[in-house]
């Protein structure tokens, strides 16, 4: 069986060519052997014997060229050993090759044309050959049916190389969306750490910079706020340091969840109460209807807040801040009010792309437009007439199904 193999492997080694002449030189071994051994009470080879002969092989060598051509001068060929009065089992060999040729290299349709003409013309040269020879070559209806063996032959190769090549085109094609499903996880995850490293330290640095900033402030006259002020910085820290060691700690090890409990509305009386220690007086209020949800909308939750609120102490001068978290029939309905100074010119909320709204809008707004979105829900936010500006995030109470595709939240 080894043997075998390498000598397959050996054939399909040499190029289309020798592979030719290869074939050339067995088929005329056997057909000149055929055509030397006639028996004596019919025509012997003569010079019409060789030369069909030689015409033939020379015509088996431009077979991948023209396959049709060569059917016919092999055809023709052996047709005339046949009228000449050749009787032998092999003289049709070289037409055989020929019509394989033109079955495993052309389409069904050539082949079905090509099988009718040659079943026809085989009938016919045996019906002629029959009144002049006492014992013919075969009977018209078996002349009629050899041609077909070798197309059919061709036919069923030619059909199994096409589903071989469709089947490894599958598997490049299966291999490229494995590829592309791949890349695309890879690049939300990406974008879901990047995410939270913003919440986190965007966050704990704003109220960290407040909170030194009050402390600098009452260090002299007011020493008590001032060191509760720095323990402010400190809580800050140590909770920021918490959260970035739970986020690396998914990030070396994939497989292992950490410990540490997403943040959910569970937590968002101490967020909320962290803001009001940094200056900014804010109010929540929870109906506590909201209970049950999944872990990823609780999250997303959370972070809104926690941005909002962010920006709230960075950029919007206001004193005062209201959080509202409530169930409405399927939604949950987050929104966050603050009170700071109208802006010069008042413009609706922006609803760009996030692709677009990363120029004008800055990392946070998108951030809480992509966490709004991966959970299937949505998010509006622009200036409030009178002054101040608002935040308001529509998230599903049950997660659908194309937000569960991205994994772990």
């Amino acid at each position: 069986m080894t043997s075998i193999d390498g000598l397959m492997e050996r054939a399909r080694s040499l190029s289309p060519l020798t592979a030719d002449l290869l074939v050339v030189a067995v088929v005329g071994l056997f057909t000149a052997s055929d055509a030397a051994s006639n028996d004596p009470d019919y025509q012997q080879a003569d010079g019409l014997t060789w030369l069909l002969l030689a015409v033939s092989l020379i015509a088996l060598v431009w077979r991948r060229q023209w396959p049709v051509p060569v059917a016919v001068v092999t055809g023709a060929a052996c047709a005339g050993w046949a009228l000449h009065g050749h009787i032998g089992e092999l003289l049709n060999l070289p037409v055989i090759v020929a019509l394989y040729t033109v079955a495993v290299l052309g389409d069904r349709r050539r082949t079905l044309w090509t099988g009718l003409v040659a079943s026809i013309v085989s009938g016919a040269v045996a019906l002629r050959v029959g009144r002049d020879v006492a014992n013919p070559q075969g009977l018209p209806m078996l002349e009629m049916i050899w041609p077909l063996v070798p197309l059919l032959l061709g036919e069923v190769i030619r059909t199994r190389r096409q589903l071989m090549d469709e089947y490894a085109a599958r598997a490049v094609r299966a291999e490229e969306e494995r590829e592309r499903e791949a890349a695309r996880r890879v690049h939300e995850e990406r974008l879901r750490i990047a995410r939270e490293l913003h919440d986190i330290v965007a966050h704990t640095v704003t109220a960290m910079t407040v909170q030194a900033g009050v402390a600098l402030d009452a260090l002299d006259t007011r020493p008590e706020v001032s060191r509760q002020a720095m323990r402010q910085v400190r809580d800050s820290g140590k909770e920021a340091v918490g959260e970035l060691r739970a986020t690396v700690t998914v990030l070396r090890d994939h497989d292992r969840d950490s410990t540490a409990p997403a943040p959910g509305l569970a937590q968002l009386p101490d967020l909320v109460g962290r803001f009001t220690d940094s200056g900014v007086t804010a109010a929540l209020r929870h109906d506590g209807t909201a209970d049950g949800l999944s872990p990823m909308v609780e999250l997303a939750a959370y972070r809104i807040v926690q941005e909002a609120l962010t920006n709230v102490a960075k950029h919007s001068g206001a004193r005062h801040a209201a959080v509202s978290v409530a169930r409405h029939g399927d939604r949950l309905r987050v929104e966050i009010v603050d009170d700071g100074p109208p802006p010069q010119t008042e413009s609706p909320a922006k609803l760009g792309p996030p692709s677009q709204a990363a120029a004008t809008e800055g990392f946070g707004l998108v951030g809480m437009r992509e966490r709004a979105a991966a959970v299937g829900g949505s998010i509006e936010y622009g200036p409030v007439s009178g002054g101040g500006f608002r935040v308001r995030a529509l998230l599903p109470v049950v997660l659908p199904a194309e937000a569960l595709r991205g994994g772990r939240p």
